[in-house]
């Protein structure tokens, strides 16, 4: 058989060799050249730091000389800016063996820098689907002639963007920029282990799905069955609390090199600020700190030894942060998929081995990280699934596609996503809400932009068209002239006694002055006392399979991993203490205490907030959803109960979950939809349908007391 090396052009494998010093490509990086030369689309699975870059980038390369590929021809997409600034020296290298270039072009790179791009195209431009909306939609780049030669395009972390609205709009930009190009674009997707290669694949052909051809290139057969247990050392410790986590974090590992995962804002500062308190050369990195405060601790992280840098999942992507030694988890993540990323991170020495310490702060996230490591014993990691029902986003895509072509037809709109659904004729609806509304005005067969779009979203030529996802107000808080980040309006707002005080950036800071119209707070630094404090959006909860396996190891199963004697001990009280009455090994649990009855499901968050809504005869009508149980009235008998479960067709009868008007806020772009249809979206994306109907059909144990 041919070697596929023979297939890459001789400057890049004469590179590879002399310049890397490799004397050969890993498995995946050979198998990827065939079908990517060939013009298929693919999608590249492998762990972190696996060599997906260049299993995308030296096929590209050859091909763009091979076939005298010129202007931007290469497109490659990242979820994150700091994962662009990280790879563009990488693959700007690589470029240029072949007398190529690549740029940066995202929200952080600045205008003198874009409009040398416009002037001087390069071949390969590293963006976001954000900027490359902005691209599309904006007066200042012909798209046209600046993306009219675009002939493939690489998504890194293609996963992170198929499990959220990003995903949707990603697809959605993509089958428009195929109508600039005039031909399909060839699609390579990145990806760490995912539950479902297959369908994360056909989802990136987007509209041309079963028309192209497409392969997932996966040469270790776990990365496509599953989580499969990659070797390593993985340690589950309970200290009780954050200051306890970071006493044991500033002693442990001295001259290492130790990457900490919080998630959530506030511990990552709430620890950031307790290990500077024990003189711990401490790095942070979460999305409210500034962009150039978050360069400066990925830098000197990447420089440095002995230090601790603290993040959320910023750094959970495929960001280089240097020779690290250790992970360590603070409490857990609420997937595998996040799990494995995270432990990806260590193991790239040659006399290393990947290694990740979980420190349980409180007794319940001991055992959701103890959950979450039965699974992955197990080789489970959950399927990428896009969000349902994106009508906002569809909304959002009629609105844009009207704002790039200045005027569009009537009844020509549709071509413009190449059918792809849900941006379809299914949208017409949708269509006629926004002309009604004046979003969008009719005249002569051709809708334009309406008054309503450009007192909405107009300022700064329509900026917040270009986002799918929404945040919180926030304050930008400054010292002196130096950005330190971003603080949520409450911190400012609440009533508090003395001084007030924030912690950003690991450091606490007095404020000196507020201007709330700009929305700016000017500090000075304190000594301690800061408050850390931020709003979070979307829905929460845990999955219907990570609540089962907490429900598994309160029933008795361990995780195969090393676990300290404290948290034997916590999992032995919980056993022996609590598990009796909430769980059973034959099915599900209705208690009573008082007037408080629970059924205990153990089926998450989406699947009990889909039970609720099912069975209003016997749910107590005030509660909110939790992971493990329902709520029932304090009234239950028997026989309501069997009544309820046949009404509900023991699982066949289900209903969408019940929405907090509330929470339809936090969608983007819902204020532009009939409320109806914005409410039915936040409803889809709360159901669990499998969830609940799979607890529905197990048996339950009733100890009611004294109830008939």
């Amino acid at each position: 058989m041919a070697d596929p090396l023979d297939r890459l052009d001789p400057v890049v494998l004469h590179h590879i060799v002399n310049t890397l010093g490799w004397p050969d490509l890993r498995e995946l990086q050979r198998a990827a050249i065939e079908p990517l030369m060939d013009g298929d689309d693919a999608v590249l699975l492998a762990p972190t730091a696996g060599g997906k870059t260049e299993a995308a980038c030296f096929p590209m390369l050859s091909a763009m000389t091979r076939k005298r590929w010129t202007g931007v021809s290469v497109l490659y997409l990242c979820p994150l800016k700091a994962l662009l600034n990280n790879l563009a020296p990488r693959v700007d290298s690589y470029a240029q063996w072949v007398g190529r270039r690549a740029a940066l072009w995202h929200g952080d790179v600045r205008e003198s820098q874009r409009r040398r791009i416009r002037l001087d195209p390069p071949d390969i431009l590293l963006t976001t689907p954000e900027s490359l909306e902005a691209m599309l939609i904006g007066v200042k780049t012909d798209h046209s002639y600046l993306l009219g030669q675009v002939r493939a395009v690489i998504v890194d972390e293609v996963h992170a963007f198929a499990g959220d609205d990003r995903g949707w709009h990603l697809l959605a930009v993509l089958e428009r920029l195929e109508r600039v190009t005039g031909q399909p674009i060839q699609r390579i997707g990145l990806s760490a282990t995912v539950g479902n290669p297959e369908h994360l694949l056909s989802w990136l052909q987007g509209a041309r799905a079963g028309k192209r051809n497409g392969r997932v290139v996966a040469p270790d057969p776990t990365q496509t069955a599953g989580a499969s247990r990659p070797a390593g050392e993985v340690e589950l410790d309970y200290v009780g609390s954050l200051g306890n986590a970071a006493k044991l974090i500033a002693t442990l590992h001295r001259g290492e090199k130790r990457l900490v995962f919080c998630d959530s804002r506030r511990q990552v500062e709430q620890l950031g600020a307790a290990l500077r308190a024990r003189e711990v050369t401490v790095f942070l990195s979460h999305a409210s700190l500034s962009a150039e405060e978050r360069a400066r601790s990925e830098r000197a992280f990447a420089e440095a030894r002995d230090c601790v840098i603290v993040s959320t999942s910023t750094l959970e992507l495929g960001i280089d942060v240097g020779d690290l030694d250790r992970v360590i988890q603070i409490d857990s993540p609420s997937t595998v998929a996040s799990f494995l990323q995270r432990i990806g991170r260590t193991g790239r020495r040659a006399d290393s081995v990947r290694n990740c310490l979980f420190l349980a702060t409180r007794k319940d996230t001991l055992l959701q990280a103890a959950g979450l490591l039965l699974l992955w014993g197990r080789g489970w990691v959950e399927p990428v699934i896009p969000p349902p029902e994106p009508r906002h986003l569809v909304a959002q895509q009629l609105l844009a596609v009207t704002l790039q072509q200045l005027k569009i037809g009537d009844q020509a709109w549709a071509e413009e996503w190449n059918g792809l659904t849900p941006f379809d004729r299914s949208a017409a609806p949708i269509l006629r809400h926004l002309v009604s509304e004046g979003y969008l005005n009719e005249d002569s067969g051709l809708l334009f932009i309406g008054p309503e779009a450009e007192r909405r979203f107009g300022r700064r030529h329509f900026i917040e068209l270009t986002a799918s996802f929404t945040a919180p107000p926030q304050f930008t808080v400054l010292a002196g002239r130096q950005e330190i980040g971003q603080t949520d309006t409450s911190v400012l707002t609440e009533h508090r006694e003395g001084p007030r005080l924030l912690l950003l950036g690991g450091r606490s800071w007095r404020v000196n002055f507020i201007d709330w119209i700009r929305k700016r707070v000017f500090v000075e630094p304190a000594d301690s006392g800061g408050i850390a404090k931020w709003t979070s959006g979307g829905i929460s909860g845990l999955s219907f399979e990570l609540t089962r396996a907490m429900r598994d190891v309160l029933l008795g199963d361990d995780p195969p991993v090393s676990l300290t004697r404290r948290a034997q001990g916590c999992l032995a009280e919980w056993r022996e203490d609590e598990a009796p009455s909430i769980v059973h090994p034959g099915g599900t649990l209705v208690t009573r205490a008082g007037d408080d009855v629970r059924w205990w499901t153990w089926a998450g968050y989406r699947a009990n907030a889909t039970l609720a809504a099912t069975l209003p005869s016997i749910a107590d009508p005030v509660q909110r959803p939790t992971d493990f149980y329902v709520r029932l009235r304090e009234d239950l008998t028997f026989a309501s109960w069997r009544n309820a479960r046949e009404s509900a067709g023991n699982g066949e009868l289900l209903v969408l979950p019940d929405v907090d008007r509330r929470a339809v806020s936090g969608l983007k772009f819902a204020a532009v939809l009939p409320e109806r249809l914005a409410v039915a979206t936040v409803a889809a994306r709360l159901a669990d349908f499998d969830g609940a109907r799979a607890a529905l059909s197990e048996p339950a144990r009733l100890q009611l007391g004294d109830a008939h």
